[in-house]
Formats: C-alpha cells, sequence, structure tokens
C-alpha cells in the first residue's frame, strides 16, 4: 500500500487542495454541526462529499467505518482523515482544529462564567443542566444498545459490565470491563459482521508505525509522569489522554471515563462535572470539547486567566490526541481486522461492554443527582422521548430543561 498515491508521511506527492480552504469549510461545520456525532457525519456527507466532492460516497463510507470502530470521536477522526486527503498533513490539522474551535472557545467560557452564577436561579440552572444529561445519556444507551448488542451475546455482555460498575466499587474497574468484554468478544462473537472495506486513504507503513509507537507510548508514559507530579498539567494530560484512549462507541463514553477520574480523586465535584456536560450539550461540534470546560475548572484555585487557557488546551488536545493517533495507525490496520474472526469479535465485545458502562454512569452519577423528584422524572421522561421519538435537537432539550427546572424553583 506504499504506493505514490498514498498521503502520508512517506510520500512527497503533492495535496490536492490547501489547508486554509480545509480549515474554512470545517469552521463552518464547527459552527453549524449540532446534534452529536452521527449528525455530524451527515453534515460532513453533505458538504464534503455531496458538495465539493473531495471523495466518493464508498471513500467516505470507507473511512466512517474504521473510525467508528476505533477508539476516540468518530466525526473528528473522518474529518481529521478527509483533511490529510484534501491538503496533506497541515489539511488534517486545519480540518481538527477548524471544527473543534468554537464549541472549545464556549465550553471555556462557561468555565469561567459559572463560578459567577449564584442564587436560587443559578441553581435550577444547574439542575436544568443535569436533567439533560440524564435524558442525553439515556437516548445515547437506548441508541447504542440496539446498534452494538443486536444478539443475546452481546447484550449479555453489556449486562454484565452494568453490574460489575454497579455493585462493585474499586479503581480501574471499567478497564477491566472492557478488558472482559473484548475477551468475551474474542470467544463469543466471531461471528460479528463489520462492513470492512479498504479505504480509499492509506497511509504509510511507517506514518503508521510511528503513529502507533506514539499512541502506545503516551498511554503507558504519561500516568508513570503523572505519578510523580499529582494535581498538575502532566496529570491533567495524562488523566485527558488515557480517557480518550479508551472512549469507544461515541463521545457520550468519556462522561463515565473522566468523571471516574476526577470526581472519587477530588479534582471537580460531580455538580460541576455534570453541570459542564449539559452545557456541552447546547454548543455545536463535537461533545469532546466538554475537555477545555474541565481544564479550566481543574486549574489551581485563583489562576489567571493565562493559566486556565493553557490548563484548557491541554485537556482538550490531549483527549483528542489517542483518537486521532489511532485513526493514522488505523488505516494501516484496517483490512487485517476483515481477515481474523478473533479480532472482528473482540471489537464487538468491547463495544458491548462500553454501552454497560454508559449504562452504570446513566445510574449513578447521574440519574442519582439529578432525578430528584417525580417532577424530575417527568422532565427527563418527556425529554428523552422529545429524543429518541421526534428527534428533538439537543439544543432544544438544554432550553427546555432549564425553563422546566426554573418553574419548579419557583413553584417549589
Amino acid at each position: 500500500m506504499d504506493s505514490a498515491a498514498e498521503v502520508s508521511l512517506d510520500d512527497p506527492s503533492p495535496p490536492r487542495g490547501g489547508a486554509l480552504e480545509v480549515f474554512a469549510v470545517a469552521l463552518r461545520l464547527g459552527l453549524t454541526s449540532f446534534g452529536g456525532p452521527i449528525a455530524h457525519l451527515g453534515y460532513f456527507e453533505r458538504a464534503y462529499v455531496e458538495r465539493r466532492r473531495w471523495l466518493s460516497a464508498e471513500e467516505y463510507a470507507s473511512l466512517v467505518g474504521l473510525c467508528q470502530l476505533l477508539p476516540g470521536p468518530a466525526s473528528s477522526q473522518v474529518g481529521f482523515l478527509i483533511g490529510l486527503r484534501r491538503a496533506g498533513w497541515p489539511g488534517a490539522f486545519a480540518a481538527w482544529l477548524g471544527f473543534t474551535l468554537p464549541s472549545a472557545i464556549l465550553m471555556a467560557l462557561f468555565a469561567g462564567l459559572s463560578p459567577h452564577l449564584s442564587g436560587p436561579d443559578a441553581e435550577a440552572l444547574f439542575h436544568g443542566l443535569r436533567l439533560v444529561a440524564v435524558a442525553i445519556v439515556a437516548q445515547a444507551v437506548w441508541s447504542m444498545g440496539r446498534k452494538l448488542c443486536p444478539d443475546v451475546r452481546r447484550t449479555a455482555i453489556a449486562l454484565a459490565a452494568a453490574s460489575l460498575l454497579l455493585l462493585v466499587a474499586g479503581p480501574l474497574l471499567q478497564l477491566v470491563a472492557l478488558a472482559a468484554g473484548a475477551a468475551a468478544g474474542a470467544m463469543l462473537c466471531r461471528a460479528a459482521d463489520f462492513p470492512i472495506a479498504a479505504p480509499a486513504l492509506p497511509v504509510g507503513r511507517r506514518t503508521a508505525w510511528v503513529a502507533a509507537f506514539a499512541f502506545a507510548a503516551l498511554l503507558v508514559g504519561l500516568p508513570l509522569a503523572g505519578r510523580v507530579a499529582p494535581h498538575s498539567p502532566v496529570a491533567v494530560m495524562a488523566i485527558f489522554y488515557k480517557a480518550g484512549a479508551l472512549v469507544f462507541g461515541g463521545g457520550h463514553v468519556v462522561l463515565p471515563l473522566l468523571r471516574d477520574a476526577l470526581v472519587p480523586t477530588g479534582w471537580l465535584t460531580d455538580g460541576a462535572f455534570l453541570s459542564g456536560y449539559g452545557a456541552a450539550q447546547a454548543v455545536p461540534g463535537p461533545l469532546f470539547t466538554f475537555a477545555a470546560y474541565l481544564g479550566a475548572e481543574l486549574a489551581p484555585v485563583g489562576s489567571g486567566p493565562g493559566v486556565r487557557a493553557l490548563w484548557s488546551v491541554l485537556a482538550l488536545v490531549f483527549l483528542f490526541l489517542p483518537g486521532l493517533l489511532a485513526s493514522v495507525a488505523g488505516l494501516r490496520l484496517w483490512g487485517w481486522f476483515g481477515r481474523r474472526a478473533a479480532a472482528r469479535g473482540a471489537l464487538a465485545g468491547v463495544n458491548a461492554a462500553v454501552v454497560g458502562v454508559l449504562g452504570a454512569a446513566l445510574y449513578d452519577p447521574i440519574w442519582t443527582s439529578a432525578v430528584l423528584s417525580p417532577r424530575d422524572l417527568a422532565v427527563a421522561v418527556v425529554s428523552f422521548m422529545l429524543l429518541e421519538r421526534w428527534r428533538v435537537p439537543p439544543i432544544f432539550i438544554v432550553v427546555s430543561c432549564i425553563a422546566a427546572a426554573l418553574a419548579m424553583a419557583r413553584l417549589h
């Protein structure tokens, strides 16, 4: 696959467009793409395939299929690879930056604003955002469960993962659940069917190996460095990189991974964490920009704007980085999965376990911290139905949950 047509560090072939062109299109998408990763992929198809014809529908479907099986945010990975195809490595980074920047800025601004919100109305606002999280994550669990657990074996893996997390207390349980899901899938789900086809944008062997080595080296090295310097920028980099490396199945899965790393260890309160997650539903672009809010919130107390901005950028970059590295390395491994039943089964098992991990997080801490009365239950159920049955945009759910919480606070 190391041909003259490859777009890679090994390949001097000229790109087809410019990085500024890619950035302008990606920025427009970052400003207007509401609705989560599946919706984002629909926007991408219209922008990149139908309107500009930067790649064919078959090539686009192949990239989407690859990124949906890798850890990380699928829509951002697809955009990154499309930018790589269009304008080389500058185009890849321009595509990521343009799509990410608008929502990252909004989330960092929310982090700066939230400490100044106080009083009954502010409490109702944050409670409304926590109700948003209930509806959004419940809809994600339902949708992912139907797609990723289509048979008894994968449903059993999901239920086992959820039971483990809800019944047993201890560190690293989420990693144990994902690893057990992979092992069970390799044994029980070998017949799992994935739409595997060779992507139209190959990467040279050397580039793929460099990306794979960097992915693994950072996954091992950053946590070790973080232990030497706890509650430091290096520790933040380690937490967010590890979470980004383990996110299979969609951006919502990052919620339990980050919460488990930040809340029990005292970095952040559950209320602040879930309020930011709820606010992330109101902005366009990738859900991973939730990291920009978290990074600013994690900065030392009394830090100036520059320090808060630095922590925000570190959290953001290191949450996205493993998925981008995996997408580059995965281009060379894509065909390998198609030839090995055990590998396909392991991926199916991991995806099923992800449903269980997210389902456990839906109950604790999301449900237990947000649904405190029958009225809260009614708001959460109606919001879920609006999302699932009537496909109402998430921004409407954010507004309606906040309005309901404010109304309930006044009637209390």
